[in-house]
């Protein structure tokens, strides 16, 4: 196999890739022994033609496609390794030769990693990280425990109430019609929960079991079932049961309930703990993301289409992949949204640029301070995975491909760079907020010298533009005052 670069405009290149008539004939080969077993040939058994008697009766070509994309699939990967470019798309293949006994020659189109012109990549601004946990946050965190914990009980005696769960019979009616989808029997709902659209739940409180009510209600504009967006709706409700949680008692017995403390002020200090080491990742996200940012904007670089594409396909994958860990497949994520793959594409493009600018500013301020990874970093990393899944690390880095170790190294330097802009920012923050602080005081000092010169001036230069344009800075005042 060979390869040769062409550079295209807006880092674009095409890949020309030649493999040996001799790879090829394999190729066809394979085709032939993967593809007999499906083809019948009279006068032979199912699988027992011979490749020629196939080729003469379906054509010389009939192999040709699986053996192209055996050849594609086999040498594109090491035909990207050997031209030693940055390729940052999935390619747009063409095949410009594919016949028996010549060489097999095809393209790829590809975006190549584009040129980054950094700015001001030190010393940018962003406000002071505000770690700031209260009382409140931590009876909110333990709230939640309590919620969790707390357990369910029959309701007779009263109305629905917020917060109650509710055993419901629901049917819904536009216009006098019921429409489909609108019909619901021993439907769980938690009041307040927000499930149903908006108004539908606060018009269930007050309602008693047994007895049928009435809930209007106005569907959204944007409702993902166009035949309602929009349209008022009256649903024919009837609670058949309710319950109610009821929360532990919050004492020592609860804390040692839910917690390894005995008493329920060691638990109150660990949550605080807790709280206080999650508000300074996330604030500590925040301030990276800022920062990059703004890096992004003083700094300059051109997107290929292509690269931004294969970022947009990669987003709405991962986003596939998490549907799968809850139990669902995009399929039905699209069917339940009325979405569609090309409009999340679409959707996505935003993030998909800025996710591309954080990467590429981020590589290129590693490359700017030399920032890189040394192999004790690296071990260390692998030690951390290799924990999480549970092997040694010889053993992870034999099931680890090496594209996907290098990879890895090299995230390692992009999320080394982001510490470093970050340290950067706080240090010049420190600083300014100093300065900041001592042209107050000497402002404050200055006033308090020459107060009356001060408000004199001040005075005179507003009743003079009031004597001179009079009315139409009243009429300005006023439009403003309108808006």
């Amino acid at each position: 196999m060979s390869v040769t670069v062409e550079k295209l405009e807006k880092s674009m290149a095409k890949l020309k890739i030649t493999v040996s008539a001799e790879q090829l004939e394999k190729a066809i080969q394979n085709a032939y022994q993967k593809n007999k077993g499906k083809i019948q040939i009279p006068g032979f058994r199912k699988g027992k033609a011979p490749r020629k008697m196939i080729e003469q009766m379906y054509g010389k070509g009939v192999f040709y496609e699986d053996a192209a994309n055996e050849l594609i699939e086999a040498e594109y990967p090491k035909a990207v390794e050997e031209c030693g470019e940055d390729v940052v798309s999935s390619p747009k293949i063409d095949v410009e030769q594919l016949e028996a006994g010549s060489d097999f020659i095809f393209t790829a189109e590809v975006a190549l990693k584009p040129p980054v012109k950094l700015g001001k990549y030190k010393g940018v601004e962003a406000p002071k990280m505000d770690i700031d946990v209260t009382d409140e946050d931590v009876d909110a965190e333990i709230d939640k425990q309590r919620n969790t914990n707390a357990r369910t009980v029959d309701v007779t005696d009263r109305a629905v109430q917020v917060d109650d769960i509710v055993t419901l019979d629901f049917e819904g009616f536009v216009d006098g019609v019921a429409f489909q989808g609108g019909k619901g029997t021993d439907y769980p709902l938690t009041i307040g929960s927000g499930a149903f659209i908006p108004g539908f739940e606060d018009q269930l409180v007050g309602f008693e079991i047994g007895k049928e009510g009435e809930v209007n209600v106005k569907f959204p504009e944007d409702y993902q079932a166009e035949d309602l967006a929009g349209k008022d709706a009256t649903f024919k409700c009837t609670v058949k049961a309710i319950k109610a949680k009821e929360l532990p008692e919050l004492n020592d017995e609860f804390a040692s309930d839910v917690s390894d403390f005995d008493t329920l002020a060691e638990y109150k200090e660990d949550v605080k703990k807790k709280l206080v080491d999650r508000k300074t990742k996330e604030e500590k996200a925040k301030r990276e993301d800022l920062v990059v940012k703004a890096v992004i904007e003083d700094s300059e670089m051109e997107l290929p289409e292509a690269m931004v594409e294969t970022q947009q396909r990669q987003i709405v994958n991962e986003f596939a992949q998490r549907l799968q860990m809850q139990g669902m497949n995009i399929d039905q994520y699209l069917q339940y949204t009325g979405n569609t793959v090309d409009k999340m594409i679409e959707q996505v493009k935003p993030q998909a640029i800025e996710r591309i600018q954080a990467r590429l500013v981020l590589e290129a301020v590693a490359a700017a301070e030399n920032i890189t990874i040394s192999d004790e970093e690296f071990e260390e990393e692998l030690k951390k995975m290799a924990d999480q899944y549970k092997m040694d690390v010889a053993k992870l880095k034999e099931l680890m491909p090496e594209s996907e170790l290098k990879t890895m190294r090299k995230d390692l330097a992009v999320q080394k760079a982001a510490d470093f802009i970050v340290e950067n920012v706080k240090e010049v923050a420190e600083k300014k907020t100093k300065k900041a602080a001592k042209k107050a005081d000497d402002a404050e000092a200055e006033t308090e010298e020459k107060p009356k010169k001060t408000t004199r001036k001040k005075k005179t230069e507003e009743e003079a533009e009031a004597e001179e344009k009079p009315k139409k800075t009243t009429r300005k005042k006023k439009t403003e005052e309108e808006a």
